[in-house]
């Protein structure tokens, strides 16, 4: 099932063609967007990522957003939305048509069904590669202009990595640093337990602020855990409790597999985890 609206908290037919040929967001990426997870018709995170939407937004120099009509976007979608209790709405904003800059931007919220190899992820965990990046921690702050930590439409290396994965008989990606510094996932943010403590990379190295990680380490803390945000190291990795990817959609997935090579088993760390973050929309 799909549920489109616009900002103006219209519906529209998502079958019909709407976006322009000459949209730069089709013909150069030139956009952001966010995928908002839905469960029992309440958005998880709405503020962090109308927040985010806006940051990224600012990077790219585009339009500050309409906070408030994408909420009313946002609403449309939910109050229409008539499939599984739990679903997914991508926010998308690009800058617009190429051939007429005085032409609006293009915006729209779109409510769609969670892939079923997501939902069994979250049961079984994931076997991930590692795959160097091609960049180094300091870049970020020294070269705004390549947008690291834009949640951007320029999704090509990303998706590329993916199919780099599926190459090696893997489910995913944790990209590293040229130093060996862990990085991020293609779609999600990298978090590791050791002892009663969780850790994840800081976003100034160039990655994505995470809104569900967050999320995780605010529902840890409510229940005994500390967190730390600071640099990991592969090996930091392979020697963990737990090592886990999270996402709006996919929340948080163990990885059991990392190389090749079996981790630590950290199912009941998972476990544990896991409802202490959906205990934050109960």
């Amino acid at each position: 099932m799909r549920v489109l609206a616009f900002l103006d908290g219209t519906l529209a037919d998502p079958d019909v063609p709407r976006i322009r040929i000459d949209d730069l967001g089709l013909m150069r990426g030139d956009g952001v967007f966010e995928t908002i997870l839905v469960t029992d018709g309440t958005p998880r995170e709405l503020r962090p990522h109308l927040d985010r939407l806006a940051r990224s937004a600012g990077m790219l120099d585009l339009p500050e957003p309409d906070d408030e009509a994408w909420q009313r976007a946002v609403a449309t979608v939910i109050d229409n939305w008539q499939g599984d209790a739990e679903f997914a709405i991508k926010l998308v904003y690009t800058r617009g048509p190429e051939s007429d800059p005085s032409a609006a931007v293009t915006t729209f919220a779109l409510g769609l069904d969670i892939a079923e190899k997501i939902v069994r992820a979250r049961e079984e965990g994931l076997s991930v590669i590692t795959l160097e990046r091609g960049i180094e921690p300091e870049l970020a702050e020294r070269a705004p202009w390549l947008l690291l930590g834009a949640k951007s439409l320029s999704y090509a290396v990303n998706m590329a990595a993916g199919r780099e994965a599926a190459r090696r008989d893997a489910d995913d990606v944790v990209f590293t640093a040229t130093d060996g510094t862990v990085l991020e996932g293609p779609t999600s943010n990298v978090i590791v337990a050791r002892g009663r403590t969780l850790f994840t990379p800081p976003a100034n190295i160039g990655i994505l602020p995470g809104t569900t990680q967050a999320a995780v380490f605010r529902a840890a803390e409510r229940t005994g855990w500390s967190t730390k945000i600071e640099p990991l190291r592969l090996e930091d990795l392979r020697t963990a409790d737990g090592v886990f990817l999270a996402s709006s959609v996919r929340k948080l997935t163990r990885v059991h597999t990392l190389d090749g090579e079996p981790l630590a088993d950290s199912t009941a760390i998972h476990r544990e985890l896991a409802d202490a973050y959906d205990s934050l929309y109960r």
